[in-house]
């Protein structure tokens, strides 16, 4: 029998309520585990720009377990085997860089999918209990797991609306930094140029009924209301390197001490 989807993950990105993230660069499970029980709805390992292995993922995933925090994992690549291992190893998201254009997002799709709707392959494995819960993980990832590309450049923005209409793709995540240097503004996220860029494919995510998600950096209260304004509800907030930095500095400056 299938399992109810009302819990899954992707149902809850496609009820496009508010889900409040972070991302995290260290890889050790612990730094996972402090941040899932401070109440973030999900926590994203970096495994494009990180020291970040599968193996880590897999552990980070474990240390989430049960704490309310789903385990995503933004690839590496849109590659076959980079999205099937972070699967396999417990995501209940994968967040794909780099994607440009529909075809790109039709593959992204097919690996993260199970026969008929895509290419990934059968095993024993972490998801499903190393096959003790196999045929009820295999009925089901395909409706459970969700697909988030990344808009990262000023071709995807121009490709936005092919890029949504695949089936499959359950969100966009903008990249503010490769974004702005996409268009020769490298770093300049509050660019006019770049809001506009933002704003334009918050709109389209709107007329395609998919979800919109960013990650606000350096956070303050202002950003991130302008984001839920303009319809983001899919957020990450900071990073777990930045929290460490703040909170150095923060606790410095308290006792006279801040540089």
């Amino acid at each position: 029998m299938a399992k109810n989807m009302n819990d899954s993950f992707r149902s809850r990105i496609k009820d496009k309520g508010l889900l409040v993230g972070t991302w995290i660069q260290i890889p050790h499970p612990d730094i996972a585990g402090i941040l899932a029980d401070k109440g973030f709805d999900w926590i994203c390992a970096d495994m494009e720009h990180t020291e970040f292995e599968v193996r880590d993922f897999s552990r980070m995933a474990e240390a989430v377990s049960g704490r309310g925090c789903s385990p995503v994992a933004r690839v590496a690549a849109n590659e076959k085997m980079a999205i099937r291992r972070v699967l396999d190893a417990g995501a209940e998201c994968v967040i794909v860089p780099l994607v440009n254009n529909k075809g790109e997002a039709k593959s992204a799709v097919a690996y993260a999918k199970y026969p008929p709707e895509g290419i990934r392959g059968h095993s024993f494995c972490r998801a499903n209990g190393f096959g003790e819960r196999f045929d009820e993980y295999a009925e089901n990832a395909n409706d459970r797991i969700a697909v988030i590309v990344m808009i990262e450049s000023a071709e995807a923005v121009r490709n936005i609306d092919e890029i949504l209409g695949v089936e499959g793709v359950d969100g966009i995540f903008i990249g503010p930094y490769d974004l702005s240097g996409s268009y020769g503004i490298t770093g300049q996220t509050s660019h006019p140029v770049i809001s506009g860029a933002i704003d334009e494919v918050a709109k389209a995510c709107k007329r395609h009924g998919k979800a919109a998600g960013i990650h606000i950096v350096e956070v303050n209260e202002a950003a991130v209301r302008n984001a839920i304004d303009k319809g983001f509800a899919f957020i990450a907030l900071a990073t777990d390197t930045v929290f460490l930095r703040m909170g150095a500095e923060k606790t410095l400056g308290q006792a006279g001490r801040a540089k």
